[in-house]
């Protein structure tokens, strides 16, 4: 899931939210959120403004 929600974040260029990634996806948006928090802990994205990430 973090690999798919990681690739997803990278191929959008931008930075991106977590609904959109699930959109994008088709997974459950809550799914989503915890593989960007799990990311987010283990420092492969960052947020450059609230709500939306982007690859560190």
């Amino acid at each position: 899931m973090r690999e798919q929600v990681l690739e997803a974040i990278k191929a959008a260029g931008k930075p991106i939210r977590p609904g959109d990634v699930a959109k994008a996806l088709g997974l459950d948006p809550k799914e989503v959120s915890k593989a960007v928090k799990a990311l987010r802990e283990e420092g492969a994205i960052v947020s450059p403004r609230r709500c939306f990430y982007e690859p560190a």
